[in-house]
């Protein structure tokens, strides 16, 4: 049994011994023709920018039949058709010599009585199969040897071979073809958006038993988005597909459900944590998380906060330095340890309590030495203990500080209350 437009067609001409179709029924025949693009508006240097309609005309191609022979014979003042990209929200901009099918809908200008239409175009034909580009010359007799075999060679299977690392087919005024651009291997259910350059977006699963890099864990069908933007250096066989490889790749998302995606981190050192309570090294993670992986990473809050939360713990890893240049630093936790947490055991003093603690001692020990300094003994009689009155109210001051000081101190590090409850060194 056949469904859709297959099944349609097959009731359509079940009864007819004629040439009659689906195609026909609907009047596709008619409706969707091929072009080749020989130019398209991408900003106002395009010679017709104004004429068709400036800023809104962006997108517009100027086209001619595929099966216009060469050389074309124009005739005075003879002005290309155009047509515009059907979708207003996804564009998918094609090149020069890369083929498109036109469909002709309604314009502004569709009235109750008549019906105006203009040329719209659906897709970009995929000559090739290839992301990078699906241009085919309309004279590929007249390149150079090496470049007739990479075009001529459709009978040997549809795929273009660029061999000499070049190609003298016109794509556009910025766009030269590289021939390591590789496209994505897929699998079964994948849903994959290319772009031209190596980037892409894979809506993908765990595929066991395949050659990719995030399938050893998990079961078939737990979910992966992977965005990656650049392939990094690979082989200049482009036709050949590849897989994202966080390892070359030039920045890239994952957003994981169970997979282990092999991430070699740049330093890995938990040595603050204590034995037994580290986190799980990225490599060897499997579960849900995202991984955001390039040579520099910026977040920027221009108007409001940065927020960090975790569950666990913020572990900030670094091979050189952890840097923070701000203008006020605060800190707000039950306990800060300098240092491994099962070895800083020394309390921090209390800057302001312990400041005054020696300042009352220094000004104590003071009026002593100065009472000291000009010390003389009242006449005694023999055999009986020198009298020192000016000692007197010094040493009772000193005394009673001391006893006070002995108080705070404690006798154990439990009720001192000189030192942090809360700040720990080694």
């Amino acid at each position: 049994m056949n469904y859709g437009f297959s099944g349609l067609n097959q009731n359509l001409n079940s009864n007819r011994n004629n040439n009659f179709t689906t195609n026909t029924a609907l009047g596709l025949s008619n409706l969707i023709i091929s072009a080749r693009v020989l130019s398209i508006v991408l900003d106002e240097s395009h010679p017709r920018f104004n004429e068709l309609g400036g800023w809104n005309g962006l997108g517009t191609i100027e086209y001619e039949s595929v099966n216009t022979p060469f050389p074309r014979p124009l005739a005075e003042n003879f002005v290309f058709p155009t047509a515009t990209t059907l979708n207003p929200n996804i564009k998918n901009y094609p090149l020069i010599n890369e083929i498109v099918y036109l469909i002709s809908l309604p314009n502004t200008e569709i009235g109750e009585t008549t019906v105006s239409t203009n040329s719209y175009y659906i897709n970009i034909t995929s000559l090739w199969n290839h992301p990078h580009h699906n241009a085919y010359p309309a004279t590929p007799n007249n390149l150079p040897s090496s470049q007739q075999k990479d075009y001529i060679q459709t009978q040997a299977g549809s795929i273009r071979r660029v061999t000499d690392q070049s190609t003298e087919i016109f794509l556009g005024k910025t766009f030269k073809e590289r021939s390591n651009i590789h496209p994505l291997l897929p699998f079964e259910g994948d849903v994959i958006h290319e772009g031209r350059w190596g980037n892409s977006i894979r809506l993908g699963s765990t595929v066991n038993n395949t050659p990719n890099a995030w399938s050893s864990t998990g079961e078939n069908g737990d979910p992966i988005v992977i965005i990656r933007n650049g392939q990094g250096l690979q082989t200049p066989e482009g036709w050949i597909p590849i897989t994202e490889n966080l390892s070359t790749d030039n920045s890239s998302i994952y957003l994981t459900s169970t997979q282990n995606i092999p991430i070699l981190a740049s330093s890995v050192s938990y040595i603050s944590y204590p034995d037994g309570q580290q986190p799980t090294s990225p490599k060897n993670y499997a579960g849900k998380q995202i991984i955001l992986d390039s040579g520099r990473l910026v977040f920027n809050a221009y108007e409001d906060h940065l927020l960090l939360s975790s569950a666990k713990s913020i572990n900030l890893n670094s091979k050189e330095s952890v840097n923070i240049d701000t203008k006020k630093f605060i800190t707000d936790a039950d306990k800060i340890f300098l240092g491994k947490e099962d070895l800083a055991k020394e309390p921090l003093l209390l800057g302001d309590t312990t400041v005054n603690l020696l300042r009352d001692l220094t000004s104590v020990i003071k009026e002593i030495a100065q009472s000291l300094q000009n010390l003389t003994s009242l006449p005694v009689a023999p055999y009986t203990p020198a009298q020192f009155p000016e000692l007197l109210l010094p040493m009772t001051n000193a005394i009673t500080y001391l006893e006070s000081l002995e108080k705070q101190l404690g006798t154990t590090p439990e009720n001192c209350t000189l030192t942090s409850k809360r700040n720990f060194t080694l």
